[in-house]
C-alpha cells in the first residue's frame, strides 16, 4: 500500500511537476458512493472482458481450468489497466506516468474484483466445468461479477477517500 501511494505521488509529480499538491499526501476529494460506483463499475468493465475472454481462449484451446483461470485473470489486469491507462494518456500524460498511475488506480480494486469472481467461480458446484453454451456458465458468471462488483465497490470508496486509487485517476481528468 505504502508503495501503492509512493508511486502515484511520484506519477502525479512526474505529470504535473510545477503543481504543489503533486507530493500531497491524504484525502484528494470527497469519497462519495456515486465515485465509487463509478470506479468499480470501471473495474468491472475490463475485469468482464478479460474474463469471458480467457474463458472463451482457454475452451477453444481445450485448455483445463487452471490455465484458463489464470489467462482470464491477466486478460483482467490487462484490460482493466488499459481503460484507465486510455484515458490517463488523453489527458496529455507521458506513457511512463500514465502506467504508474493505472498501477495505483487500479492494482487493489481489480485484484479483489478477481479475488471475489474467481472464488465465486471455484466454490460454485459445477460452474467451472459448465460449457461456454451453457446456462450455468453465464449465470454463475454474472452473479460472480455482481457479488464482485458489491464487495469492490466499498474497497474503491476507502481508497478514494483516502486520495489513493481512481482519485488519482480523477486528477487527470480536466
Amino acid at each position: 500500500m505504502e508503495h501503492e501511494a509512493h508511486t502515484a505521488d511520484s506519477a502525479r509529480h512526474e505529470a504535473h511537476p510545477h503543481d504543489p499538491q503533486a507530493h500531497q499526501h491524504g484525502p484528494q476529494a470527497t469519497a462519495t458512493w456515486a465515485m465509487a460506483v463509478r470506479a468499480t463499475l470501471h473495474c468491472l468493465t475490463g475485469c468482464a472482458i478479460g474474463e469471458v475472454l480467457g474463458m472463451v481462449i482457454g475452451t477453444a484451446f481445450g485448455w483445463s481450468n487452471l490455465p484458463t483461470t489464470v489467462l482470464a485473470i491477466v486478460l483482467a489486469f490487462f484490460f482493466g489497466y488499459s481503460l484507465t491507462l486510455r484515458g490517463v494518456l488523453k489527458a496529455g500524460v507521458g506513457l511512463h506516468a500514465a502506467v504508474r498511475v493505472a498501477l495505483a488506480a487500479d492494482t487493489l480494486s481489480i485484484a479483489v474484483m478477481e479475488l471475489i469472481d474467481n472464488g465465486v467461480l471455484v466454490l460454485w458446484p459445477g460452474a467451472m466445468d459448465a460449457g461456454l453454451d451453457t446456462v450455468l456458465f453465464w449465470v454463475s458468471l454474472a452473479i460472480s461479477l455482481v457479488l464482485a462488483f458489491l464487495v469492490t465497490t466499498p474497497v474503491n470508496k476507502w481508497m478514494i477517500g483516502r486520495g489513493k486509487g481512481h482519485a488519482v485517476v480523477h486528477e487527470y481528468h480536466h
